[in-house]
């Protein structure tokens, strides 16, 4: 399928490497969906000061940490963790019972403390729902940015009993649309990772059934996009694609 080229958002044009390409940085990313056929995802607004796509809408997400580590799959771990601290919504349960509302406000009175993420689960005797998350997506930034991330994405559903509770100065809106409905709004700024995998989500109307065929799939191919400089200013084109002729 053929993808027209689509421009750097603005911001991110001023983040370009002189030097040799910058090693990627892990990282995880959540869709948050809610609902069934149709559904929503989370989408949320970057700050205008962000080191990384002002101003844009994006899924939770964010590095892996040191503290990671300490998990069977830090890519997961990162996303529980991320997922947490950017809108408050706690993928792990105690024992066979998920984590709730209540629990959540008991986890960020500990991270206040200076508890960190995996002493505060252990110390409510929660564990992350890893089996929660469904592998969907893997993409590099393109090299010439300075800042580049290897970012794994998950899907998963928001889970009963727990509501948003965004992270003040990092999240300075969020919103629940459907993806055709984000992919179409004209308020809406989408860096290129997001806008192609909310293209992807959009074709699949039911959400349990999309999920359901992310698990059954081999793991996904790595995408790395390119950014080349065309008429108009850099472009961003998935692999195998050209510069559209005038």
């Amino acid at each position: 399928m053929y993808i027209a080229a689509i421009a750097i958002p603005p911001g991110l044009s001023g983040l370009l490497n002189e030097g040799p390409p910058v090693e990627p940085r892990p990282a995880a990313t959540v869709v948050l969906a809610r609902g069934r056929d149709p559904w929503d995802v989370l989408l949320m607004r970057r700050p205008g000061g962000a080191e990384f796509a002002p101003g844009a809408y994006v899924f939770p997400g964010g590095s892996v940490h040191r503290e990671d580590h300490s998990f069977r799959d830090e890519a997961r771990a990162a996303a529980v963790r991320e997922l947490f601290e950017e809108v408050g919504v706690l993928l792990a349960r105690r024992g066979g019972r998920f984590a709730r509302d209540r629990d959540c406000g008991r986890l960020r009175e500990l991270l206040a403390q200076g508890v960190t993420f995996a002493a505060a689960l252990g110390s409510l005797g929660l564990e992350p729902a890893f089996d929660r998350l469904a592998y969907f997506a893997r993409w590099v930034t393109p090299k010439p940015l300075r800042r580049r991330f290897d970012t794994r994405f998950f899907l998963c559903r928001l889970p009963a009993g727990q509501t948003i509770h965004p992270q003040p100065g990092e999240v300075e809106e969020w919103l629940w649309l459907s993806p055709s409905a984000a992919l179409s709004d004209s308020r809406v700024t989408l860096v290129h990772a997001t806008r192609m995998n909310l293209a992807a989500l959009a074709e699949e109307p039911d959400v349990g059934r999309l999920i359901r065929k992310v698990r059954r799939r081999r793991p996904p191919t790595l995408i790395e996009p390119r950014l080349v400089q065309a008429d108009g200013g850099w472009k961003v084109l998935m692999p195998g694609e050209t510069v559209p002729n005038p």
